[in-house]
């Protein structure tokens, strides 16, 4: 791992090392505090999308382990409109340890990866989201105790966080299944990239159209907003063609009854979630959104102690 991009790019002994670190760094803060393993290393973080939990979180990992991170607006940096791309990635990785960039279109984070010294993290593009997939899984093997054999279904837009959840699943043996309308169905390339990964662990990837056969006797029921940063305009035809795809109590019914509920959030309550499912005995909402701190540690962690080591020995 020289950067982090994509779910995809990973091999499943890659994936199964960053857990363990996850869950490695999680309980050793659970018990007072990390030790300061990024001391002197500093996070650049560059924004073109708003965020909550990608921002805080990895603040928040970067002082719980020693370092220091540096937030870059969109107005300040203008990436790719103010000065190119492959600029911005020679200035600020002669500044920085290693870059964050939540971005629009997946080719930016992949050019700036491209001409930086120092390693870059995908904190969302459109194509990937595999920060909040590896949180997820993080989430999932806690509450299922395993990710092996599990059905994970996701319904709704087959998107960036549809994408990388697919990945993960592949790469973790689990059983991937997505309903969606036709039209918002993932793309076929990824589908087809996946279920080569699935060969290697033993998992599968199915896609629906059908929310109903989806869900039933699903392990983990899983939803995302029905139009993204940057999709406003589609809004309200989104709004028309998604509700038979909202997780409520008559679809959580149709999976196991130890079935966990997940969301990335931001929810839009009502929407494609109900108050009463989202605030129920299986939704592990706010686990799922506080564990984005404790993966991101492990990704920041397996980056910079391994770009270190490279460099003594250089």
């Amino acid at each position: 791992m020289k950067h982090y991009l994509a779910m995809a790019e990973l091999a499943p002994r890659e994936l199964e090392q960053l857990l363990t670190l996850a869950r490695k760094l999680k309980t050793e803060w659970k018990r007072g505090g990390n030790k300061p393993l990024l001391k002197n290393k500093t996070l650049g973080m560059i924004f073109q999308k708003p965020s909550l939990r990608t921002r805080v979180s990895f603040d928040m990992a970067m002082l719980h382990l020693g370092g220091q991170a540096l937030y870059l607006s969109p107005n300040e940096i203008g990436l790719g409109q103010r000065e190119s791309i492959a600029d911005v990635a020679r200035v600020l990785s002669r500044y920085v340890d290693v870059i964050m960039a939540r971005v629009f279109a997946h080719s930016h984070v992949v050019e700036l990866a491209e001409y930086s010294r120092v390693p870059v993290i995908n904190g969302l593009s459109d194509h990937e989201h595999p920060c909040q997939a590896l949180a997820d899984v993080l989430t999932i093997s806690e509450h299922c105790g395993k990710l092996k054999g599990l059905k994970v279904a996701f319904l709704g837009d087959g998107n960036n966080v549809a994408r990388s959840l697919m990945f993960a699943c592949a790469l973790s043996g689990a059983h991937f299944v997505c309903a969606s309308p036709s039209e918002y169905a993932l793309d076929k390339p990824s589908v087809a990239h996946a279920r080569t990964l699935a060969q290697q662990t033993g998992g599968s990837v199915e896609l629906f159209v059908d929310p109903k056969a989806a869900a039933r006797d699903a392990d983990v029921l899983y939803t995302d907003t029905w139009a993204s940063m940057g999709q406003e305009a589609e809004a309200a035809t989104r709004a028309k063609i998604f509700p038979p795809y909202q997780v409520n109590a008559a679809l959580v019914k149709l999976a196991k009854p130890t079935v966990i509920v997940m969301h990335c959030l931001p929810a839009h309550r009502g929407q494609e979630i109900t108050d009463e499912v989202m605030d129920g005995p299986h939704s592990v909402v706010f686990d799922q959104a506080e564990n984005r701190l404790h993966a991101q540690k492990a990704i920041l962690v397996t980056l910079l102690t391994k770009t270190t080591r490279t460099r003594r020995r250089a």
